[in-house]
């Protein structure tokens, strides 16, 4: 009975490592249906899992099935992983999909997780960015429209809909175990590249730290915009070394250098069309989620690069 009378939640990408936080910190406290459109995730718990895309015709079946009470969508395409065709119909079409899907079943609340990368990177950036800070990543990089489409859809419901209750968390720099995005495997690495001349401040947040501010912000339920990030920052050449990196220094000029040197490492490491964000500094303001959630990080920067550090120590032994 108890069981029960516990509100529904819909977690969608359910096999990334900062979903997986989540679920821990959300199953004694809700029912959860989890769902991944690269593979089914199997959980210990009785927790209904589906491998299905949010484009296909069964994703409906998910809501028609479980009385869903609200929604956290983890499950964006990240850069990497496919071409920009496929990303602008998983992200955008999908998540489009979905926020109709909430408005036809009466969901409650819908977090989606953004990225900061919707800023863009340049020269002329204020610091730090708030989250009334115009999105310019799309002027940059073709390659990033589909972050920034996601957030203007995300924002036109969270406006004309208000009974889905839309919180959008835009985070910095995500690192820590499991991670496997594209700062995350440059740390790893025994070697990084960086820009002859450019060292840009940066951001980073533990997993558990994202975990958490996730976990809150859901359970509060207050809708709105909110950057996500510590209150320090590091030059990202200082990142490098205190994550036990070598540095490889590339030339940065002209421009058309570094983006074609980029094309010489692995692509999910170091692409391109992020080379912009090693250059020039892209730092978030967080300070409305501190104030409306009382949030703060817990975990230092040391703490952060010392997981990079001792995988490195583990591969010399």
């Amino acid at each position: 009975m108890a069981k029960a009378s516990k509100p529904k939640i819909l977690i969608t990408g359910a096999r990334g490592a900062l979903a997986q936080q989540v679920i821990t910190r959300l199953k004694s406290h809700y029912q959860l249906v989890i769902v991944d459109f690269r593979r089914r995730v199997i959980m210990d718990d009785d927790i209904p899992s589906y491998f299905v895309h949010i484009n296909k015709r069964g994703f409906e079946d998910i809501f028609r099935d479980h009385k869903i009470d609200g929604v956290i969508h983890l499950g964006r395409m990240e850069t990497d992983e496919s071409n920009r065709f496929s990303r602008y119909n998983a992200n955008v079409l999908g998540t489009q999909k979905l926020l109709d899907l909430c408005i036809k079943y009466d969901v409650s609340h819908v977090l989606i997780m953004s990225t900061f990368f919707v800023y863009g990177a340049n020269a002329y950036n204020p610091a730090p960015l708030d989250e009334n800070s115009p999105l310019k990543a799309s002027e940059l990089t073709k390659n990033l429209v589909d972050s920034v489409e996601l957030e203007n859809l995300s924002q036109l419901y969270l406006w004309k809909n208000p009974e889905l209750n839309i919180t959008i968390l835009r985070p910095c720099n995500i690192l820590g175990p499991g991670v496997r995005n594209n700062m995350s495997l440059l740390l790893s690495q025994k070697t990084a590249p960086v820009l002859m001349g450019f060292s840009p401040m940066m951001q980073f947040i533990h997993i558990g730290d994202m975990s958490e501010a996730i976990v809150i912000a859901f359970k509060q339920n207050k809708p709105g915009i909110y950057n996500v990030a510590p209150e320090d920052w590091v030059a990202y050449q200082d990142a490098v070394l205190s994550c036990g990196c070598r540095r490889l220094p590339l030339p940065s000029i002209p421009p058309a250098v570094p983006r074609a040197l980029s094309l010489l490492f692995d692509q999910k490491k170091f692409p391109s069309y992020l080379v912009n964000y090693f250059k020039y500094p892209a730092v978030i303001d967080a300070s409305l989620l501190a104030k409306t959630f009382q949030f703060t990080t817990s975990r230092s920067l040391d703490y952060i690069f010392s997981h990079y550090k001792r995988k490195k120590m583990k591969t010399i032994e």
